[in-house]
């Protein structure tokens, strides 16, 4: 501002007029956007999130719980109890208490998990004011669940205001002390990592991260990855274990709920958002069940879907137990659907080929060129076999030949193995 533009301002008189800045300009023009935007999200509500009508209802009045008192301060905290009868989606409470734990630890690749009961387990879930995670994501819902002489407990840890952390996190310490491994979804990415740093920040033991813990979100991928969509555990529901969830709160809008209740101590907020944790819980301890039942061959599912199988068959591959893959995979060899037959033939004949069983592997390979005279990974194993074991380069040579001449749709990868293949092969009849 020039001088003269100050004296003007001391003496009243009209001066120069002030340039407005263009970027200050710009700036103010976007936060009345903003307002507008946030305004009229206030206005209209989320779709799902009940309406505010007359006095707040106490959360006690839509939740059954009542207040806890620690040495560190009072939490709110809800249990329920699932029976041995009682179903959730297509399976009994009794039928899914019982998972086998040495097909668990194979499962989760922990053997500490082999010699426990299903009844040392915790199952958690966490809700939480964000999915950003770090310092700032507040879990403020801790569902717990475990089981117990055949029932099922489910108990839920609430804040209800960010002055309730600790007493909330000691008694999910104490909870937690009790029982010898943990049983999540996606909790090793996520619920873990948020609530070690909330113990870190209070000050408190962190006796999670020191349990063996089931990850179900990553057995979950590998058993359901060829045939679901993605591996979300309201998929898995609905596709694998029965469960059909209605009227549920969507979990993007479960943060904004928390903090409308912090404004308003509307119980009925948090009504949905209670519900829908504890059937997250309940969950995890079915699709445990369901993931552990594969893993044995399928036996304790009524119809298990044969793509699973193979998938379950293929881990045991993977972790070593060469027999236990051979028996679930030879009767997947006449499945119906035509993609798991080829894959099972395929992963047999390499475990018949690791294991020497060259005759056996040499059957499936030509009743795989039966099937597709073209499938490129039968013919080179046959060749290799015709080649190294029984000496008949001929045979080999022929059947090479014969796919670079036939097939049209071989990869360049595909060609310039088979191509060396044969010259190598030529060479060798050559010289006989």
């Amino acid at each position: 501002m020039s001088l003269k533009d100050r004296l003007s301002r001391l003496t009243g008189e009209p001066g120069e007029p002030v340039r407005a800045d263009p970027k200050q300009e710009r700036l103010s023009e976007l936060r009345k956007r903003i307002e507008e935007v946030m305004n009229r999200k206030e206005r209209l509500g989320s779709p799902h999130a009940p309406r505010a009508q007359g006095r707040p209802v106490p959360i006690e009045h839509v939740v059954t719980g009542e207040e806890a008192a620690t040495e560190h301060g009072r939490f709110f905290i809800s249990r329920s109890t699932l029976k041995s009868d009682d179903f959730h989606g297509h399976t009994r409470v009794c039928d899914f208490a019982c998972p086998g734990m040495h097909l668990a630890a194979i499962l989760a690749g922990s053997r500490a998990l082999a010699g426990l009961s299903i009844e040392d387990g915790l199952f958690l879930d966490t809700e939480t004011t964000g999915l950003a995670g770090g310092t700032g994501t507040f879990p403020f819902l801790i569902g717990l669940g475990w089981f117990e002489q055949g029932s099922f407990i489910t108990c839920q840890l609430f804040a209800r205001d960010f002055s309730e952390e600790k007493a909330m996190l000691t008694s999910l310490t104490d909870l937690a002390s009790a029982k010898r491994f943990l049983v999540t979804f996606n909790g090793r990415a996520y619920d873990l990592n948020i609530l070690s740093a909330r113990f870190i920040l209070n000050r408190s033991e962190d006796v999670l991260s020191l349990m063996p813990h089931i990850d179900l979100l990553h057995p979950s991928r590998r058993m359901f990855g060829s045939r679901l969509e993605n591996a979300r555990l309201a998929t898995i529901e609905a596709n694998v274990l029965g469960v059909r969830r209605e009227g549920d709160v969507p979990g993007y809008e479960i943060p904004q709920r928390y903090f409308d209740w912090l404004r308003r101590r509307d119980g009925r907020l948090l009504e949905g958002v209670f519900r829908h944790n504890r059937l997250d819980i309940v969950s995890m301890a079915s699709l445990l069940k369901y993931l552990t039942d594969l893993v044995g061959g399928g036996s304790g599912i009524a119809h298990a879907h044969h793509s699973d199988l193979l998938s379950a068959a293929r881990l045991h591959h993977e972790r070593g137990d060469l027999a236990t893959a051979m028996r679930m995979l030879e009767p997947l060899t006449g499945s119906h659907l035509a993609e798991v037959a080829k894959a099972a033939r395929r992963s047999l004949s390499l475990i018949y080929k690791k294991t020497d069983q060259w005759d056996d592997a040499a059957e499936l390979w030509k009743e795989m060129i039966g099937l597709d005279p073209y499938d490129v990974f039968a013919v080179e194993e046959l060749a290799k076999f015709y080649e190294h074991h029984a000496r008949k380069y001929e045979q080999a040579l022929k059947i090479v030949h014969r796919v670079l001449d036939e097939a049209r749709h071989l990869d360049e990868a595909e060609r310039r193995s088979l191509e060396h293949r044969m010259h190598r092969l030529r060479n060798k009849t050559a010289s006989r």
